[in-house]
């Protein structure tokens, strides 16, 4: 993907923000694009920092680590976000490395990040994940075990700025991004990251801050046999 194929992109993703602010009575200032560069080379991501993209998501510590550092040495402001599953053993690794890590969702991790937070004074923000569609093979806090874990994560003084949820495949978002929006109303959160790139009008409606998108600029990734 050339440079103004990635502007052109990039555009598009702004366009499509914009207008579902404007339908919402939202500033489109509100809603942080993260571009997920995860399984994308250094080489891929180059032409999306050249058209002033600043924000990006990885999913693995190691993979950010072998990439990010020579790239933040070229451009100035750049943003990474762990929107990934971290594993506690890393905690420390995240909180060197990125400014907001997308995916607190258990006692344990909250424990590995304040530890980690205290020894570095580095204090990425943080959103809980929740597990919004109660489903098995995913990631995230049970709906029944939020009110614990923000209070384990208040209490270790997490910069804890909200929530984070991915909908089941293959339905109606807008129900899930309800619900979380009402979670987070109930626990006095601002912070919505929500919506990818086959959702993400219905999730700046819906209240997103954070909209994590990466088949739209980067393309579909291609599968591994």
């Amino acid at each position: 993907m050339d440079e103004q194929d990635s502007a052109t992109r990039l555009a598009a993703i702004r366009a499509r923000i914009a207008g579902a602010a404007g339908l919402a009575d939202r500033s489109p200032q509100d809603v942080t694009l993260v571009a997920v560069s995860k399984t994308q080379s250094a080489t891929a991501i180059l032409p999306l920092l050249e058209a002033g993209q600043r924000v990006f998501g990885e999913n693995r510590v190691q993979e950010a680590q072998e990439k990010w550092p020579e790239l933040r040495d070229r451009y100035d402001g750049v943003a990474l976000h762990l929107v990934g599953q971290l594993q506690s053993n890393k905690a420390a690794d995240a909180v060197a490395l990125f400014d907001a890590i997308h995916s607190v969702d258990r006692p344990s991790l909250v424990s590995a990040l304040a530890t980690a937070m205290e020894r570095t004074g580095r204090r990425p923000t943080c959103f809980v994940q929740v597990n919004i569609g109660e489903e098995a093979q995913k990631g995230g806090c049970p709906i029944p075990d939020l009110p614990a874990l923000l209070t384990q994560a208040r209490d270790a003084d997490l910069p804890v700025a909200g929530l984070m949820a991915v909908p089941p495949f293959g339905v109606e978002p807008a129900p899930y991004f309800a619900l979380l929006g009402k979670l987070a109303r109930d626990h006095c959160l601002a912070g919505r990251s929500i919506g990818m790139s086959d959702d993400l009008e219905t999730a700046v409606m819906m209240g997103a801050t954070h909209v994590r998108v990466g088949t739209a600029l980067f393309g579909a990734r291609e599968m591994k046999l």
